[in-house]
């Protein structure tokens, strides 16, 4: 049972850093800005006031927002990557396949989309923006490389 946890939660930490270093390359090959997890550090904080702001940026700064940011990034990776293992099951960890780890990946978007968005004042599906499909597009790609963070992190520590 140990053993099922700590290799889940060095999957979610394995897909997570992967993300992050798909985040570094579309910065460094095209330009994209990377993510700022400053004011998800300041949304989490204010979490215990309320859950969905008109503009996280209208909410009172916090001094370790960023770290906060980044850790909750880590969290709610550490947190699918056990998800995953529950719902895929011990079998998984064992032969890892690909579909289950893009299905759960193409899931979590559901997250950002409705909860994270809404949540800093970008609107449900950050339809507040001035490019919501591009963010949208961008999403869909990351949680991609995510799936498959999941399910190459899981092939390297079976």
């Amino acid at each position: 049972m140990l053993d099922t946890l700590c290799r889940a939660i060095v999957i979610g930490i394995g897909a997570t850093a992967l993300m992050d270093i798909w985040a570094i390359f579309l910065h460094k090959a095209f330009g994209q800005p990377r993510p700022n997890w400053a004011p998800v550090g300041r949304w989490v904080w204010h979490l215990g006031d309320r859950v969905f702001h008109d503009d996280i940026g209208d909410a009172a700064p916090y001094a370790h927002e960023l770290a906060l940011g980044w850790a909750f990034h880590y969290f709610v990776g550490i947190a699918y990557g056990i998800i995953l293992v529950l719902l895929a099951g011990t079998g998984w960890l064992a032969v890892p396949t690909f579909l289950p780890a893009f299905i759960f990946g193409i899931v979590t978007v559901g997250a950002g989309w409705f909860l994270l968005a809404p949540g800093l004042g970008a609107g449900w599906a950050a339809s507040k923006r001035p490019n919501p499909m591009r963010i949208r597009a961008l999403n869909l790609i990351a949680h991609t490389v995510f799936a498959l963070g999941l399910w190459g992190t899981a092939l390297l520590i079976r």
